[in-house]
C-alpha cells in the first residue's frame, strides 16, 4: 500500500489548542466530551486519507477518553471552588496545555523577530517575475488546516460519486511532479477550483498527492487560497506580483 505522511499539526497539544481557540472554549473549564469527539473525528479523517498517525496522537486520544470516564464519576464541589485544582481529572491536561501555549507564543514571537531581521537584507534577485495570467481577487488569510482538510474530504467524496474505480493500478507520482503540473495550469488558466482539478486527474492517488503539493505551495507562499462559505470546495491562484514583492 502506498502511504503518505502529512504533519497537519505539530502535535496533539497543538491540535487541542486549535479546537479551544476555534470554538472559544475556556482552557480552565474544557468540555471534555466535546473536545474528545472533535479529536477522534480528526484522527478518523487522517485514517480515511491513509495518512500516518503519530503514536502521540493515539496516546492523547486514550488520555482524553480516560479523563472523560473520570469526569463521569461523582465529584463533590467544595464551597468557593472556582478554578480547576489537582483533584480535577483535567488538571494535568490543562497544565500541559498552558505550558505548551506559552512556548508556542514565544516561538511565534521569535519567528516574527526572524522575519523582521530578514527584511534588512536584499534578496539580490531584483527582476519582476512574469506570469501569463495575473492573479485577481482577495485571498482568504485565515483558512485553517482543519477547514482545508474538510473541504478536501468533501471534494474527494464528490469525485468518488462521479466515477467508480473497479481496478487498482499503482502509479508513481510525486509532489514535485504535481507542483509543476499546478504551476503550469495556474499560469495558463488563472484561478482554478480544486474540484475541477480532481475531475481532470480522476485517479485517487494523484488527487491525494496533488493536495499535498498544494499544502507545500501554500507553505512556500507560492499561491493564494480562496474558499467559499459552504467549505465544500476551494480554489487556488498564483500570488500577485505585488504580494510577492511585499513578502
Amino acid at each position: 500500500m502506498y502511504r503518505v505522511q502529512l504533519e497537519n499539526f505539530e502535535g496533539p497539544l497543538d491540535l487541542l489548542l486549535f479546537f479551544i481557540k476555534r470554538d472559544e472554549l475556556d482552557i480552565y473549564d474544557i468540555p471534555i466530551s466535546y473536545i474528545t469527539e472533535q479529536f477522534l473525528e480528526y484522527i478518523h479523517w487522517m485514517e480515511e486519507l491513509d495518512l500516518d498517525i503519530a503514536s502521540e496522537f493515539i496516546h492523547m486520544a486514550s488520555m482524553l477518553m480516560s479523563i472523560k470516564a473520570k469526569m463521569m464519576l461523582p465529584h463533590v464541589v467544595s464551597d468557593g471552588e472556582e478554578n480547576i485544582d489537582e483533584r480535577d481529572p483535567r488538571y494535568e491536561l490543562v497544565q500541559r496545555l498552558l505550558e505548551y501555549k506559552r512556548y508556542k507564543e514565544m516561538g511565534d514571537k521569535m519567528e516574527q523577530m526572524d522575519r523582521e531581521a530578514r527584511k534588512t537584507y536584499t534578496r539580490g534577485y531584483t527582476e519582476i517575475d512574469e506570469v501569463d495570467k495575473q492573479a485577481s481577487g482577495e485571498a482568504l488569510k485565515d483558512v485553517t488546516m482543519y477547514e482545508l482538510m474538510a473541504a478536501f474530504k468533501n471534494v474527494l467524496s464528490e469525485v468518488k460519486k462521479q466515477k467508480a474505480v473497479h481496478t487498482v493500478e499503482r502509479e508513481d507520482v510525486t509532489t514535485e511532479q504535481q507542483t509543476e503540473y499546478l504551476l503550469d495550469k495556474l499560469h495558463e488558466e488563472g484561478r482554478t477550483s480544486f474540484l475541477d482539478i480532481c475531475r481532470e486527474l480522476k485517479d485517487r492517488m494523484k488527487i491525494v498527492v496533488t493536495f499535498l503539493a498544494i499544502l507545500e505551495m501554500l507553505k512556500e507562499q507560492q499561491i493564494n487560497l480562496f474558499m467559499g462559505e459552504s467549505s465544500s470546495d476551494f480554489a487556488i491562484d498564483l500570488k500577485p506580483v505585488d504580494e510577492i514583492l511585499s513578502d
